[in-house]
């Protein structure tokens, strides 16, 4: 029994993001204590540890409230069905929305582990130059935006296809 044509696309990049951000948070979490930083690229970029309750930029990260663990819960529940949906229902299986779809599943589901697992999701990725610092991230939050990315030229190039045929 193998994998319907095109469906690799969405298993494998998801399967490998989930188990790469996992591993990876698990290293940070035992190798670097609650808001140390250790310098990696002086002047750019740090290991952090960082817990976030919330979503992209600290969003709905409250603690002591437990609608946002149940909203951002369903919230990636839904997204990942949608996902796999839309791309299984796809009768053209392209690159871009296989692999775009794929890598938002990925990441979605680390965060979800995350939530699951421990009530918060892990972030220890942390670019600056200076005294401006980029949000810290994690591996799966990177996934996401560059899934993100993917399924807009999918998109832009799904309209631009049917606005010359």
């Amino acid at each position: 029994m193998g994998l319907e044509k095109g469906h690799h696309l969405l298993i494998w990049p998801a399967t490998a993001v989930f188990c790469i951000d996992q591993v990876s948070k698990l290293f940070v979490i035992s190798h670097v204590t609650p808001y140390q930083s250790i310098k990696i690229i002086p002047g750019f970029f740090d290991l952090v540890l960082i817990h976030n309750r919330g979503m992209a930029f600290g969003l709905l990260n409250r603690p002591g409230y437990h609608l946002p663990f149940i909203f951002l819960t369903a919230v990636s529940l839904v997204v990942i069905a949608i996902l796999a949906i839309w791309y299984l229902k796809a009768t053209e299986k392209t690159i871009l929305h296989g692999l775009g779809s794929s890598l938002i599943i990925g990441g979605t589901a680390g965060n979800l582990m995350d939530r699951l697992r421990l009530g918060k999701v892990v972030d220890f990725l942390d670019f600056y130059i200076g005294k401006f610092h980029w949000p810290a991230f994690n591996v799966a939050d990177a996934s996401i935006t560059l899934g993100t990315c993917l399924l807009a030229l999918y998109v832009i190039n799904a309209q631009r296809k049917t606005h010359v045929s």
